[in-house]
């Protein structure tokens, strides 16, 4: 796909994502229903039904590329895709469950083994973000198209972003390295985003979840001028073994 085909199939799903995060948002308030999957991770009726919204879309619009979703068993044991999307319908269940705002909706299209599109919405916190291509990142803001390019601090103070208030040494070195003053835990790929927003300046992580938990935000952040590589600085790419992730190093175009 070159860009002007790619940014079509990003607008053309902007509207199903906020279909879908509305939907989200009304089960969530009339009530949840919630069970534990094999892998002792939370599901509810409402990361059901936005795979089924999201997915559906996604094959009108792309019918002959496949749909890896961490909601569906298709194409989970494939080897090889090269090009195929990745769904995580609600990354961050437990705080959708339990009421709070960091949990998002996310898709990204993968060409060559490399996220070309990022979907992201956190309708908790009513933002939405997305990208299509190199320079082409965006937070929507008032329906107004918001580049990220150019979303800069001007603080010589770097923060990040974490997934738990207890780092292990591995981690605090790199931030020591990069002269990382604070960081904050957050939930799920709105890490990404907000890192691309210049509010944070990096994320840390060992291997851990799957690469439906990244892919979406990996284009956001990488289009908008920021860098994702694993602890040995190497580019990722998708459709690995069992879909999972290496270790992770997020970085904001403040300190590349």
């Amino acid at each position: 796909m070159n860009i002007e085909e790619t940014k079509k199939v990003t607008h053309s799903l902007l509207e199903t994502f906020n279909k879908a995060s509305q939907v989200a948002l009304d089960l969530r308030e009339a009530g949840l229903k919630k069970e534990i999957k094999s892998d002792n991770t939370p599901v509810s009726n409402g990361d059901i039904e936005v795979n089924k919204i999201l997915t559906s879309k996604i094959k009108e619009i792309t019918p002959n590329i496949p749909i890896v979703s961490e909601e569906s068993i298709s194409h989970k044991k494939d080897i090889g895709l090269k090009n195929f999307w990745l769904i995580d319908p609600i990354d961050g269940t437990r705080d959708y469950i339990n009421n709070r705002d960091e949990f998002t909706l996310n898709a990204a299209l993968i060409l060559d083994k490399k996220p070309a599109i990022g979907i992201i919405t956190a309708p908790g916190k009513k933002r939405v973000f997305y990208s299509y291509g190199l320079s082409h990142s965006y937070e929507l803001i008032d329906n107004q198209e918001i580049s990220l390019m150019n979303k800069k601090k001007n603080l010589n103070e770097y923060t990040a972003v974490s997934y738990s208030n207890e780092l292990k040494p591995e981690i605090l070195e790199i931030h020591k390295k990069y002269k990382i003053n604070s960081f904050q835990k957050m939930k799920s790929s709105l890490k990404f985003c907000v890192i691309a927003a210049g509010e944070f300046d990096m994320y840390v992580a060992e291997p851990r979840a799957c690469e439906w938990d990244i892919a979406a935000g990996h284009a956001i952040l990488e289009h908008s001028g920021g860098k994702v590589t694993d602890f040995n600085y190497n580019e990722i790419y998708y459709g690995k073994p069992e879909f999972k992730n290496p270790s992770l190093i997020l970085k904001s175009k403040n300190i590349l």
